[in-house]
């Protein structure tokens, strides 16, 4: 399955690297030292977030904010990362 969520990136107040979070997906962040990298980082966060509240808490994933809805502040870009999971049968 392929999951995609907005996510918010802010440079570092340094200059150097992002900070990412997902405003759908709660406590999911990520950092990288530059802009490529801290979208993979959030790809792999956000992939490790939704794996383990499929697998561990059986809910429902939340929906997907629109990048419409999203409010930035000065500085922030929004990026859509899309992860895709491969669901297994249950081996018990």
């Amino acid at each position: 399955m392929t999951f995609t969520y907005p996510a918010v990136f802010t440079p570092h107040e340094d200059g150097k690297g992002y900070h990412a979070f997902f405003p759908d997906l709660e406590c999911c962040e990520a950092d990288g030292p530059d802009l490529e990298d801290a979208i993979e980082n959030a790809r792999d966060a956000a992939c490790n977030w939704i794996t383990v509240e499929m697998e561990e808490f059986d809910s429902d994933l939340p929906f997907s904010t629109h990048v419409e809805d999203i409010k930035l502040e000065e500085g922030q870009l929004v990026k859509m990362i899309s992860v895709r999971i491969k669901l297994l049968p249950d081996n018990d």
